[in-house]
């Protein structure tokens, strides 16, 4: 039988909670059970694909390209097959973009020196000096309006392709008492606030005092804000949202002792 590597020795026995969107969780459980955990699935939310032909064509006509999310990328390339053009730009929020991008042929991906958000993003200096430039945004709608409104700001035509929307779920009653009757070590992946805040809302004042007792691995500073000001006591920063960085964030600070 083969040795199990000391990761899978750090976290035999724990659960993570996933919130991604309904049927989004494979990556998690996958990144999850290499290390011996195991994934409680709790969706908040949907993606529906939304029919976006022309305003994507005209996206991704344009010089430089944003995708916002690796949903953004693969819902995108579900409707108009994704290729990079001679002399474009493609940029992308996060590291888990980027490789969705690439598994589609597109590399050189631009993503922010550090950070996965608007702010991080905008600061990458090739998006700085983009008077007069048309840029292609693949997004959902309500998502990354900050991006759009500070590259128009910078003098930018930004074309917005909204290629999927995010629905909300009710969170069954009989998901929160098997929330509630999770045992042991058990871990929250924060990588949404759209997704926590359904989830938070829901929870009883004797769930939530539960939940804060658990470590909090979150994907960005504002998310660890956020955790910090809610009572979140171990709240871990993780590179980016990619389950691969979340998992092994949770390993390395129980592989030393620090969460327990």
């Amino acid at each position: 039988m083969p040795r199990a590597s000391n990761n899978e020795i750090r976290l035999a026995g724990w659960y993570v909670i996933s919130l991604r969107p309904l049927n989004q969780h494979a990556g998690v459980r996958r990144a999850a059970t290499r290390v011996g955990a195991r994934t409680f699935a709790l969706s908040t939310l949907r993606l529906r694909p939304l029919d976006a032909k022309p305003a994507l064509r005209a996206a991704l006509a344009c010089p430089r390209v944003i995708v916002s999310s690796p949903a953004a990328v693969r819902l995108a390339d579900a409707q108009l097959p994704l290729s990079k053009r001679r002399g474009q730009l493609w940029f992308a929020l996060g590291a888990g973009s980027a490789a969705a991008l690439k598994r589609r042929g597109i590399d050189g991906v631009r993503i922010p020196a550090a950070g996965s958000d608007s702010e991080a993003l905008l600061a990458h200096p090739d998006l700085q000096d983009v008077r007069g430039q048309a840029i292609g945004l693949l997004t959902a709608p309500g998502g990354r309006g900050l991006l759009a409104d500070r590259l128009r700001t910078r003098g930018a035509q930004v074309h917005i392709a909204e290629v999927y929307q995010r629905e909300a779920l009710a969170v069954a009653p009989a998901r929160l008492h098997a929330l509630a009757a999770l045992r042991g070590n058990v871990a929250l992946f924060l990588t949404s606030r759209e997704a926590f805040d359904p989830l938070w809302q829901a929870l009883s004042a004797a769930l939530r005092k539960q939940l804060l007792g658990r470590p909090c691995v979150v994907a960005s500073d504002r998310l660890a804000a956020l955790a910090r000001t809610l009572g979140f006591k171990n709240v871990l920063r993780a590179s980016d949202a990619r389950p691969s960085n979340l998992v092994s964030t949770l390993a390395s600070h129980v592989g030393v002792g620090r969460i327990r």
